[in-house]
Parts: C-alpha cells; structure tokens; sequence
C-alpha cells in the first residue's frame, strides 16, 4: 500500500478523483472493445473508407454535438447530477456550469463541462456508429453539422448589427 501511496504522491495535495478517471478510462477501453468485436462479429471492416468530407463532417459534428451536451441550456437536465449552475454564458443558449461532488459525481462533472473532453466520447461515438449504423450514423452528423453552421450564420448575421438577440 505504500508504495501506491509513493506512485501518486504528486497529487497528494490534490482533490482529484483519480480512481474515478481510471473508471471512466477503463468504460472508454471497455466500449472500444466491444465496438471492435461487434464489427468483427458482422464481418465488418474496422477501418470504413473515409475522404476528407467525411473527416470534415465528422468533425463539424463532434464539435457541434459536443457543444450541445457540454454547455447548451436545453441539455442542463443530463449535466445537472454532477453539476452547479454559475449561470448563463456568453454564447447563446449556453450556460457556464462547475462540477460538484467528490469522486465520480466530480469527474463526470468535469467531464460533461468540457466540451474537449465530451468530443472525444461523441467522436468514439460516431466512430463506432460508422461501424455498426453508416446510414444513421451519417444522418445525425449532417444534421449536427447543418446546425454548427446555422450557428455561424447566426453569429455572423448578429455581429453585423441585423439582429439583438
């Protein structure tokens, strides 16, 4: 036991829930693998061919998606166990929220409020959906995509004076 102790002695001071983070890496390892057997399972290829636009639509959706759960209003009832409210952000529609709790509570609070750390599970996602769904998989990443640059139209047509709120 102590030399566990000695191997995170740096973060002795620290209120981090490292076995919580270990958990949650441990579901990460756990789902990839399960995904990969699924694949194999269907005799699908683990590696769908992918062009720049799919790259690019992925992308767009995993920020847009991320977003969404990490920091939108309407998705405050998933953060809410893990969370308290600070109060609204300056994007619209978003909220600033900080983690609350010790162990898992805190590291799923800090998860769900980091849109980064969120878009690494939606990325998996898609990954994993391009596997085992294509069609739909494809379909909810337009539509997060066709609302990331509804977004941008929207912020731009604001900052150009067209519209206050």
């Amino acid at each position: 036991m102590d030399a566990v102790r000695r191997l995170f002695a740096g973060y002795a001071g620290e209120k981090q829930p490292l076995a919580a983070y270990a958990a949650t890496a441990g579901l990460f390892g756990g789902l990839f693998a399960l995904a990969v057997l699924a694949a194999k399972r269907s005799g699908r290829s683990l590696l769908p061919r992918l062009g720049p636009g799919d790259l690019l639509l992925l992308g767009m959706a995993t920020y847009r998606l991320s977003r969404l759960i990490a920091r939108d209003r309407v998705t405050s009832f998933l953060r809410a166990p893990f969370v308290e409210l600070v109060g609204p952000a300056g994007a619209q529609g978003e909220v600033v929220e900080r983690p609350r709790g010790t162990g898992l509570q805190l590291e799923l609070g800090q998860l769900l409020t980091s849109p980064n750390s969120v878009g690494q599970w939606v990325a998996a996602g898609f990954a994993y959906g391009l596997l085992l769904a294509p069609e739909a998989t494809r379909l909810l990443a337009r539509i997060m995509a066709v609302a990331l640059v509804a977004d941008f139209v929207g912020r731009a047509w604001r900052a150009a004076g067209k519209e206050s709120g």
